[in-house]
């Protein structure tokens, strides 16, 4: 559990902090609004401690930012003034509690957890009442190529049936996406859809994700908690990063896929559980069932219906229906109106080879509708995310130089400047890995970039 402290007063910031940390909650500090919007920019929290007057932005202002810009984190709002005006002010603009200064930190701090628990159930709950989330844009699921015409083909044949899903593929191919199809098409489409990332849930707090405990279970164990696979009886429950999963846990859903019942921690009562298992992972799990780290008996259980989703690379057939889709999504939320991409920009595209597969297209088009010129997205408006993408138009000085092999012919600047060449096009054009490989910082070699005036 993480918490964003928002404070100008230092000892405040401090005392949350530590009182926090005794109470095993990590937190971020920032004393006043705009280094708040730079670490939520870069940080998933789960609540948000935020002080009502603070100098240039202040809370108020903060809490209507972060609702304007989708964080639904739970707010409260700190005050040491303590009028009820302000309290109902915040509260309209989002936070949903209010405390007073000076106050307990023992107080907050349950306060705090009661909010973050709200706030989960309420998640499963919207997750079971409308069977899917952002996530759900089918325009990651578009395509002409070979691959995704077969990928949707098996859907409709499994659509029926309860057969328990493996899906593999690199990671931002679309694996949740393919799962939610599954589940949208199925007979289980008004039941519950409920997604767990195994590698994003703490080992020690993993097992009472999924099976949830009694009251008493364990040290802090206040009430019954009900796990995931019973949230989602009924529907599906998507295990991400199954390859992830502790070798404990592993024997426990093997045992869960043949009695179909779970036992709570705490418990002593098999619990009948109804749910659809679809599993995926962006590991070779046939690697890890060679190597041990996953039991070969689970491997086949869940295996049952394999789906290997390519990379963007291998269809890039697929790029142009997914640009378009996904520009007039952008469009439509930022009120904007590149109409259309270029064909320089395509052909960028066609050349890069996106190791980040579906999502870094989708960042790369982001940040170029963004910054667009026209009405048309151009191949400079791409590399502004900083990847370059190689055009094959007349011979720049960099193609020059990789030409020359007359290696002691050249000066040391030649040298320097070839060097920077070759690891940039390594890397293809990715600035932070080829600084790395060049033992400079990223901020030397984008120097350098415009000193030679680099044309990548």
């Amino acid at each position: 559990m993480r918490v964003l402290i928002v404070d100008d007063e230092k000892n405040i910031r401090e005392l949350m902090g530590a009182y926090l940390k005794l109470d095993g909650t990590e937190s971020d500090a920032a004393e006043n609004g705009l280094s708040a919007q730079r670490l939520l920019r870069e940080h998933p929290y789960d609540a948000c401690l935020v002080d009502l007057r603070m100098p240039g932005m202040d809370g108020l202002t903060l809490i209507r930012w972060m609702r304007s810009e989708g964080f639904r984190m739970p707010i409260i709002m700190m005050s040491a003034h303590g009028e009820i005006r302000d309290a109902v002010v915040a509260l309209k603009e989002g936070a949903q509690d209010y405390i007073e200064k000076p106050f307990d930190p023992e107080e907050m701090s349950i306060r705090l957890s009661k909010l973050i628990e709200n706030q989960r159930l309420k998640n499963l709950v919207e997750s079971a009442r409308i069977g899917h989330t952002d996530a759900d844009d089918d325009e990651n699921f578009i395509g002409i190529s070979p691959a995704m015409v077969r990928i949707r083909e098996i859907i409709e044949r499994i659509s029926r049936t309860p057969a328990t899903v493996l899906i593999t593929g690199e990671s931002g191919t679309g694996k949740e996406v393919v799962a939610r199809k599954i589940h949208s098409t199925s007979t289980r489409s008004e039941e519950p859809f409920v997604a767990i990332n195994i590698g994003g849930v703490p080992e020690q707090l993993l097992e009472s994700e999924l099976f949830g405990y009694e009251k008493g279970a364990f040290t802090g164990a206040a009430g019954r908690k009900i796990g995931m696979f019973e949230v989602a009886s009924g529907g599906t429950l998507f295990l991400d990063e199954i390859g992830e999963m502790p070798m404990v846990l592993q024997v426990k859903l093997l045992r869960v896929l043949q009695e179909r019942k779970i036992t709570r921690l705490g418990g002593t009562l098999p619990i009948p559980i109804d749910a659809r298992i679809i599993a995926a992972t962006n590991k070779q799990i046939e690697d890890q069932v060679r190597s041990g780290e996953f039991r070969e008996d689970l491997f086949y259980r869940l295996n049952v219906v394999r789906i290997e989703i390519p990379p963007l690379r291998d269809r890039k057939e697929d790029i142009e229906v997914l640009a378009a889709r996904i520009l007039e999504r952008m469009n439509r939320q930022m009120g904007l109106s590149v109409t259309g991409i270029s064909a320089d920009a395509h052909e960028a595209l066609h050349a890069y080879s996106f190791p980040g597969n579906v999502r870094e297209l989708e960042n790369i088009l982001e940040r170029g509708v963004i910054f667009a010129e026209s009405d048309q997205l151009q191949a400079r408006d791409l590399e502004l995310r900083g990847v370059v993408l190689h055009s094959i138009e007349e011979p720049t000085v960099s193609s020059i130089m990789l030409e020359s092999t007359d290696e002691e012919s050249l000066s040391l600047k030649d040298v320097e400047l070839r060097a920077i060449i070759r690891s940039l096009h390594r890397w293809e054009g990715n600035r932070t890995r080829a600084a790395e490989e060049l033992g400079i910082s990223r901020r030397t070699l984008i120097n350098k970039i415009s000193e030679y005036d680099l044309e990548l």
